[in-house]
């Protein structure tokens, strides 16, 4: 059985930015072992002989081209009523690198 540690449940969630009351961390810990155990599962299926595939719906992706296309000021002014900052009609972001 694979386990996951109490710790490495904290740290998991720390990288996912959850935030976890104690009393979910063995729960978490729980499932996520579960969740090892299964992929432990999978890895002893032969798969010898069977074709590689990407998905198995045969659904295609549609995807338009990207274009930009114009906006009204309205519509521009929308979106950016639903960002945290703004600055000049743009969002405004934390400065990624020092100049």
């Amino acid at each position: 059985m694979a386990s996951i540690d109490e710790n490495e449940v904290k740290h998991l969630a720390e990288l996912a930015r959850i935030k976890l009351t104690d009393e979910e961390v063995p729960q978490l810990q729980r499932d996520l072992s579960k969740i090892l155990d299964y992929v432990d599962a999978l890895k002893q299926v032969n798969t010898d002989g069977l074709p590689e595939i990407a998905q198995v719906t045969g659904l295609k992706n549609g995807i338009r081209a990207d274009e930009p296309m114009p906006a009204s000021m309205e519509e521009r002014d929308a979106i950016l009523r639903n960002a945290p900052a703004t600055e000049g009609g743009y969002f405004k972001v934390k400065e990624v690198f020092k100049s």
